[in-house]
């Protein structure tokens, strides 16, 4: 099936690629040209696992191709919108992209299409998109209007894509679903080659399940919301265990074991960043205050999640007594692992909060430097963690990167000013660090300390 994409960013790329992987006809199109022009020599913009070679074999085998969006408009009969809706200053999702291809189609397009929206919007979006394609419709243009959210995670979308637990398909016609059980009929068959590491599949076909578009728009906001409601509620939990003396870990693992509950986001820590979880959660909490819906749980996840900054802040200053003329490193940027995403990172709050109060940092990420940049330039950026922790009064974790699961705390402590340990993301051990010689500090569970002879014998060792 000949399929356009018009959006080439995290979730428009790999909606194209794995289209053209599974065995569509695909033509991706951006506003950036630059990024198109990037794209088009096999490089992908930005990191994802197993997505640049999911771009360059589409590609060489000619089922994927980029260019304009006029070009892509008039190419296919199926239109994927995946375009940005970033929020506006009061928490709104900002549709002016929504609209300008809405625009773009009504003007480049004649006979039938199927207009797809993958971007996340508000409920009845495709309702208003509907009516923008009608009032603007030059050529004679036919089309349905649909509702496909995406349930791709930053750091695994291609597996994602291609090995999904459901497929929402919101529809408003009996020929829009079966259009889409077409283009989907590869995903729900598992009948095309997987491009990554086998046991990615688990072998469960997705649900393919149809509704009505705007049934479709709220499952999308409703899922990251009530996600988001665990990850605070964790964290919660965890403040609790701290007051207590009770280890968070092991209530999370309790909590999870019950199948109602499940075990997925329930790690405590810094609490939830990048361009999904914020978002939505604002965007349904507007959608919910214009209906008239009282949605204040939602209002009290965000402000939990919002203290989280100040309060692993707060777990530097008391180690440290005052924050003003010490060196603190951070181990990541990026908003969780596997990703050079920094949008929304609590990295970017927290490393700004100690800026603030004084503090020279320094940090390391595998993949988020580059990106975080833009937003930090008044930090020094390392080449690896060692060099980060070189000199530093404080290490603060803040993405949980497997590379940091395998450091070497006698080479780290060799290095550092003052042996402290903050992290945020339950990455290690408390036994393991404070073996080391180090003050251990984490989210919801007891610290740990060496004794006074073990911190100054591996103290002599190290030096």
């Amino acid at each position: 099936m000949k399929l356009s994409v018009i959006g080439a960013g995290y979730v428009g790329l790999t909606t194209a690629a794995c289209m053209a992987q599974i065995g569509h006809d695909v033509f991706c199109s951006d506003s950036d040209t630059e990024k198109l022009a990037k794209l088009k020599n096999g490089h992908v913009p930005f990191f994802e696992p197993n997505l640049e070679g999911v771009v360059r074999t589409s590609s060489n085998s000619h089922r994927l191709r980029f260019g304009s969006t006029e070009d892509a408009i008039a190419w296919a009969d199926v239109i994927f919108i995946c375009v940005g809706t970033p929020p506006l200053a009061n928490g709104e999702a900002d549709l002016s992209a929504i609209e300008v291809v809405a625009r773009t189609i009504a003007k480049c397009a004649s006979g039938y299409r199927l207009v797809i929206e993958k971007s996340t919007v508000p409920v009845q979006t495709a309702v208003q998109l509907r009516d923008h394609l009608a009032i603007h419709n030059k050529n004679g243009l036919r089309y349905n209007v649909a509702s496909n959210p995406e349930f791709l995670r930053e750091g695994c979308s291609v597996e994602d894509f291609l090995h999904p637990n459901r497929i929402v398909a919101g529809v408003d016609s009996p020929h829009s679903a079966e259009i889409m059980r077409e283009i989907y009929r590869p995903v729900v068959e598992q009948t095309f080659d997987c491009p990554i590491h086998s046991d990615c599949c688990s072998g469960k076909r997705p649900t393919f399940l149809v509704t009505d578009t705007s049934t479709a728009e709220l499952i999308k906001h409703a899922s990251n919301s009530f996600l988001a409601m665990k990850i605070s509620f964790i964290n919660m939990v965890a403040d609790l265990c701290e007051v207590v003396g009770a280890d968070v870990t092991k209530v999370a693992e309790g909590i999870g074991l019950d199948a109602r509950i499940g075990p997925a986001f329930l790690n405590p820590g810094i609490g939830f960043g990048g361009f999904c979880f914020p978002k939505d959660l604002q965007a349904f909490i507007r959608i919910a205050d214009k209906s008239r819906c009282d949605f204040s749980l939602l209002k009290e996840v965000e402000k939990i999640n919002q203290r989280r900054v100040e309060q692993i802040v707060e777990k530097v200053r008391k180690e440290l007594w005052a924050i003003q003329g010490k060196k603190i490193a951070m181990w990541g940027l990026a908003f969780k692992p596997n990703t050079d995403d920094v949008r929304f990172a609590p990295s970017i709050a927290i490393a700004k909060v100690l800026l603030a109060e004084g503090a020279v940092v320094s940090a390391y990420d595998p993949q988020a430097s580059e990106t975080a940049k833009a937003a930090l330039s008044e930090i020094t950026y390392c080449a690896n963690p060692y060099e980060a922790a070189a000199g530093v009064d404080a290490i603060l974790v803040v993405t949980e990167w497997e590379e940091f699961r395998q450091i070497d705390w006698r080479r780290v402590l060799s290095l550092v000013a003052q042996p402290v340990v903050v992290d945020g993301r339950n990455l290690f051990s408390p036994s393991e660090v404070s073996e080391h010689g180090f003050r251990y500090v984490s989210v919801g569970r007891v610290d740990a300390f060496p004794s006074k002879s073990q911190a100054s014998l591996l103290q002599r060792i190290a030096s």
